[in-house]
């Protein structure tokens, strides 16, 4: 599934086979999660993506053709961070996500709305056994930025989720294995979603619009609304975190000092390390991790985006690409 111009459906195409260099393998994709990012590429919110474009960067499939790490009928999981230079200041200090030249999967490398996909064996993670491959590919993304936003988000007793996707289903998991309280915060009225929270162990469920019943110790904001900023701040206890997990946001609406005050903090998240990956898929399977998904095939991918787009998926959206 082809993306030939920002605003535009993808469209179903017959492509060569890519044809992996150095350092390439090549993958016969199963499974590929549909992202928000997805949907920020798509309607051009993210600008410069290489066009064409194959879509996709929540990809499990098998390597057909090893490299020098990976065998043939290896099953990896390919990521949003495709490449970086290993050079800069940023990959020397274990910062490989702010590399100013990193490439991306789905972005500026072909993805995963396919049936074949190259890419650097580097970058690739072995899956865990115990996750098909529908289950597996929204630990990739969406597991991966929750992941490295609750580290970012300090230690807090309680948290709370603004946005209850494919991310926060899977993070709100992971802070209830920590010990952590779960707050979860969703669009108005979304009472399907704040009942899916609680069955995962959320404390509270409630319209985002909305003051939690106490304060909070950190909050990431997952949803793509830059007014949520100034209402978590308000709603995080002095010395608490807010946390951007989006790679894009609308625009944040001025707000009073005294929000921030007190040492309150906001930061983003940008993108992911191969040391998150490694450390999410290792504790996966003993939290363990349930990732609800609903199933599209390949070429129902428009479809996808759609129900992403309008708040209909309750999970994670995943394409099944091998039937």
């Amino acid at each position: 599934m082809v993306l030939d111009s920002p605003g535009t459906p993808l469209r179903a195409a017959e492509l060569p086979a890519p044809e992996p260099g150095p350092g390439q393998v090549l993958v016969a994709v199963d499974a590929c999660g549909v992202c928000r990012t997805d949907l920020h590429v798509v309607d051009g919110e993210l600008p410069d993506s290489k066009l064409p474009l194959v879509p996709g960067h929540q990809v499990v499939g098998r390597v057909l053709e090893p490299g020098a790490r990976l065998a043939a009928g290896d099953r990896v999981g390919i990521p949003w961070l495709g490449w970086t230079c290993g050079e800069c200041r940023y990959c020397l200090s274990g910062r490989e996500n702010l590399c100013d030249r990193a490439r991306f999967t789905g972005y500026q490398l072909d993805g995963g709305y396919a049936e074949l996909v190259k890419a650097d064996e580097r970058f690739c993670f072995p899956v865990p056994e115990k996750y098909d491959d529908l289950e597996a590919a929204p630990l990739l993304c969406a597991g991966l930025i929750g992941y490295r936003s609750l580290r970012l988000a300090g230690d807090p007793e309680r948290l709370g989720l603004y946005g209850f996707g494919a991310s926060a289903h899977i993070v709100a998991q992971v802070a209830r294995h920590e010990g952590r309280r779960v707050f979860a915060f969703t669009r108005a009225g979304d009472a399907e979603t704040q009942a899916f929270a609680r069955s995962l162990g959320v404390e509270w469920a409630g319209d985002a619009s909305q003051s939690p019943p106490e304060e909070l110790d950190a909050a990431i904001i997952f949803a793509p609304v830059g007014e949520l900023v100034p209402a978590a701040l308000a709603a995080v206890a002095k010395g608490g975190s807010v946390v951007c997990a989006g790679i894009h946001m609308s625009d944040i609406p001025s707000f009073p000092y005294e929000f921030l005050w007190g040492e309150r903090v906001v930061r983003s998240v940008a993108n992911l390390t191969r040391r998150d990956g490694e450390e999410l898929l290792a504790l996966a399977p003993r939290v363990p991790i349930r990732t609800e998904v609903e199933a599209f095939p390949l070429e129902q991918a428009n479809e996808a985006l759609g129900r992403l787009r309008s708040g209909g998926v309750l999970g994670a959206a995943v394409l099944a690409v091998r039937a």
